[in-house]
């Protein structure tokens, strides 16, 4: 084979990559490897529209079959990756057959922390993370009846929301005092909080899981925590966490610190091998510390970093700057989140928290650094502009509903600052 672009990971920032790629003029052969037996899907409807049923395995693929051999990209499934020679650039993969490579990107993405306790891979016990933890997930809710979902985050809360919707009893396990307590602030915590005891999920935080317990079939049957409560359930759903797939970097020398470590254009210390993706932790010029690698796990990051290390593979490198930015469906509501905060910024309420409709606005030296809204889309989209901008706003200001946030981003009184 000749040597041109190989990519290891068919994951949403190996199928950009391939794309941008090609958009951007490489001309040389593109090989995408992945070790699940699906093409490139959509992973965020995984835990949202899979298991509502709203949305079907074959509709979450990201490009047609067709489109690989228009654009002359080799797709290889079931295949994994389990070397790097550096040296002579090529890659290994199981079973011995090499791989040659004059670009190599790293997408390998990363894999559902396990949880760490006794009984923690009983039967029953679940990880979404993949098509096929999802498949299993909503082939387990249709038999059964009460499941415990261990983690308040966002894939946590988002499977309660999905599974108590389907009707099934639910209990949330969480670890800390908070729900989404290491993204969100208080109030939009408490708001979430609210809306799952509305709907009748049970939430037990600052709740430490002791143990999983085995029926007499052998699978999960109770759950264990350590102030000696116990939570039947004929299922659990464990959220707490990702790894980063970082050990093929790891193991051929490269940098890495949980995710391999790449500047703004997904480069790595190597000339010749990038990173992007759930896998790669980059400098954001958005964060608290600009220089401070940051590892992001959403799609916006993913689709934004692979075209940033396509971009070099073309020979124009454009580095990733943009606001970071996520979201969250749980019932009826959506959560969007721009830009990233710190526990000292200041925090202005914007709309009724009661009502479900609300922005919260964190504000640090008086800029406007990072905005969470529930069900307001349009001042969400606003509130994206607001931190690219670096404009100066008043806390006040922001507060009131009648304020035109637009006025902020014309010229005038609130001009930019410098960056």
């Amino acid at each position: 084979m000749t040597a041109g672009l190989l990519i290891i990971g068919a994951s949403y920032a190996g199928m950009q990559l391939a794309d941008a790629a090609r958009a951007k003029g490489y001309t040389g052969p593109i090989t995408l490897i992945g070790d699940e037996a699906a093409a490139p899907y959509q992973r965020p409807p995984l835990s949202k529209g899979l298991l509502l049923g709203k949305q079907t395995p074959e509709g979450l693929t990201i490009r047609a079959p067709a489109y690989f051999a228009e654009q002359r990209i080799q797709l290889r499934l079931q295949v994994r990756a389990e070397a790097i020679d550096r040296v002579a650039r090529r890659v290994t993969l199981h079973g011995g057959e090499q791989l040659p490579y004059e670009w190599l990107v790293l997408a390998t993405g990363a894999r559902s922390r396990p949880l760490p306790v006794p009984g923690g891979d009983l039967p029953g016990a679940y990880g979404l993370r993949s098509l096929d933890d999802a498949l299993a997930i909503d082939a387990m809710a249709r038999t059964a009846r009460r499941v415990c979902v261990i983690g308040g985050g966002f894939i946590g809360l988002e499977t309660a929301s999905a599974l108590r919707t389907r009707g099934l009893e639910v209990d949330v396990v969480e670890a800390g005092a908070q729900l989404l307590g290491r993204v969100v602030p208080p109030e939009v915590s408490d708001y979430f909080a609210r809306l799952h005891t509305e709907q009748g999920v049970r939430l037990h935080c600052s709740a430490v899981v002791e143990a999983l317990q085995p029926g007499a079939d052998g699978r999960v049957a109770a759950v264990l925590l350590a102030d000696g409560r116990r939570l039947d359930c004929d299922a659990v759903v464990v959220g707490i966490g990702v790894l980063a797939n970082d050990e093929l970097a790891q193991a051929a020398g490269l940098p890495c610190a949980q995710g391999v470590l790449v500047d703004a254009c997904g480069r790595t210390p190597d000339p010749w091998i990038l990173a992007a993706g759930d896998c790669a932790r980059f400098p954001n010029p958005f964060g608290a510390d600009p220089a401070q690698p940051l590892r992001l796990e959403s799609i916006q990051a993913a689709n934004d970093l692979a075209r940033a290390a396509a971009s070099v593979i073309a020979g124009r490198p454009e580095p990733y700057q943009a606001v970071p930015w996520f979201w969250s469906d749980q019932y009826a509501s959506k959560l969007q989140i721009a830009g990233l905060g710190l526990p000292g910024d200041l925090r202005v309420l914007r709309g009724e928290l009661e009502q479900g409709r609300f922005s919260l606005f964190l504000l640090r030296a008086g800029r406007v650094v990072c905005v969470h809204s529930v069900n307001r889309p349009a001042e969400h989209l606003l509130a994206r502009k607001l931190i690219e901008s670096r404009v100066q706003a008043d806390a006040a200001a922001l507060a009131d509903p009648d304020f035109a946030l637009k006025s902020l981003l014309e010229p005038g009184p609130a001009a930019a600052l410098p960056a």
